[in-house]
């Protein structure tokens, strides 16, 4: 048989010619490699304005779970994750298609967004990638650990960048399930976030370079350039619709059926404040099924702190509430509140008290009570009744508490750990610990320890973080920088 000889330079171009074929084939002509900002604000906002946590409900001692060791409510947690990295490749893509086709007010909301998902993880862990973070296409995959310090100093920037794109902008803004595209309130939702960041920097009030009481004062003081929420319609929130995976989160939940009950803290709380929300908030007992809706002491809870037979056998006598059923009946049930003008008003109460500000802490603070109430539906008589009994008048001595007191019930089922957060920082209000139940010897963590993908995958930075901030190691009870006075 005759041998056929093929020159070498033939063979190689024929398969540079064919791999380049294989290649183009990959790209489907029909589809685009570019993502349209529209499109990735909406997925960007329901990631992070789905603030409903039973996890961050049970450590704040809203509700207690009957069934099962929850590490959550006994304060035994160790690691969590960086899950909002994930989200925040989101909002890098959407600066970035904002940069691309001249869009400013979707980069305005991609620096929103940034400080909202990072304030989130550095109040999780402390310390955390921040300038290196997310830039694996220019080849870095191990991201140095920014201090906690310039991270807040850096988002405090973002977010005055922000409101000034977002003042000076008259761009139609589509994909936007929250506002509608209203940019107006996008900005006060920009500068309304600001004063929780400052707010949440209370501890940091005399730090030269963050300037917390300086920025604090401009913002409230100059409405024109840094509007804020004036209203419940001014809220960050998410609504859910009866529609597959657009629902309530614990709609059709089995577990908060039949797990979940109140913490008996918060209902005692509310019923001596004789609270009109309690019922809004909680089932009657069943023990107490005789007695009508609106009779708080019908409504009983069980300790977080306890153990699970201790629980149980009161759950079984039927003295404890389950949350209200419409949180696991109503597929729409009331929308997910991210940030709202009830915050906002306990927010400047608590400045005016702090001297930050002038004003009247009183106004605020009812302003504040009112706000929540309305989203419950209280009517307006109930409303001024509460607003005007003893029980919820500001005590010379007592102020502080009374206005973190209030901030903390209208957390209810909405912000995600801000109340927890919120607790952390102030001591207000106490959390019970005194069951047998606890972990941890007794006390309230004040942080999460590092994902162990760290210690794998960027080691030598995450041990320089842990090195620099916390003396005994990566452990829940270290002090991170935010919550030591300045």
């Amino acid at each position: 048989m005759k041998k056929i000889h093929i020159p070498f330079l033939f063979l190689l171009l024929s398969c540079l010619a064919s791999c380049e074929d294989f290649e183009s084939l990959q790209l489907d002509p029909n589809r685009t490699i570019q993502a349209s900002p529209d499109l990735l604000l909406t997925n960007i906002e329901t990631k992070a304005f789905n603030e409903i946590s039973l996890s961050a409900a049970l450590a704040s001692r809203y509700l207690t779970n009957t069934d099962g060791v929850s590490l959550n409510q006994y304060y035994g947690w160790q690691r969590s994750g960086y899950e909002n990295y994930d989200h925040l490749k989101q909002v890098v893509k959407m600066e970035e298609e904002a940069a691309r086709t001249n869009r400013p007010a979707y980069a305005a909301l991609a620096k929103f967004f940034r400080s909202y998902f990072v304030v989130e993880l550095t109040q999780t862990f402390g310390d955390i990638p921040y300038a290196e973070a997310l830039k694996g296409g220019e080849g870095v995959f191990s991201p140095v650990y920014d201090k906690q310090e310039d991270i807040y100093l850096n988002v405090l920037q973002e977010l005055n960048e922000a409101n000034t794109l977002l003042a000076n902008s008259t761009e139609t803004v589509t994909g936007d399930v929250i506002y509608k595209g209203d940019l107006k309130k996008w900005q006060k939702l920009v500068n309304s976030f600001t004063l929780r960041v400052l707010m949440n920097l209370s501890l940091k009030e005399n730090h030269a370079g963050l300037r917390v009481k300086q920025r604090f004062q401009e913002i409230v003081n100059n409405p024109a350039q840094y509007p804020i929420f004036t209203s419940n319609s001014d809220n960050a929130s998410l609504p859910f619709y009866d529609l597959e995976a657009n629902r309530y989160p614990y709609f059709n939940s089995n577990d908060l059926q039949t797990a979940y009950y109140m913490e008996e803290g918060f209902v005692t709380l509310l019923q001596n404040l004789k609270d009109p929300r309690l019922p809004k908030m909680a089932d009657v007992a069943p023990s107490k099924s005789s007695l009508p809706e609106g009779d708080l002491s019908a409504y009983g809870g069980v300790k977080g702190s306890e153990t699970l037979d201790v629980n149980k056998t009161k759950v079984v006598s039927g003295d404890a509430s389950k949350i209200d059923a419409r949180y696991y009946n109503n597929p729409v049930n009331e929308p997910s509140v991210a940030l709202g003008y009830a915050e906002v008003q306990f927010i400047l109460a608590e400045a005016v008290l702090r001297g930050w500000i002038a004003g009247n802490a009183d106004t605020f603070y009812k302003k504040g009570i009112e706000a929540s109430m309305l989203t419950y539906g209280v009517p307006q008589e109930g409303i001024t009744a509460y607003v005007q009994s003893p029980e919820v008048q500001l005590p010379a001595s007592r102020e502080l508490e009374y206005v973190l007191t209030q901030k903390y019930i209208a957390f209810f089922m909405n912000s995600g750990w801000q109340p927890f957060f919120e607790q952390r920082r102030t001591g207000m209000p106490s959390f019970d610990v005194s069951g047998a139940g606890v972990l941890n010897q007794k006390r309230i963590p004040k942080r999460w320890m590092y994902p162990e993908s760290e210690f794998n995958l960027n080691r030598q930075h995450v041990e320089a973080a842990i090195a620099r901030q916390y003396p005994e190691g990566d452990n829940i009870n270290g002090t991170m920088w935010i919550l030591k006075p300045e």
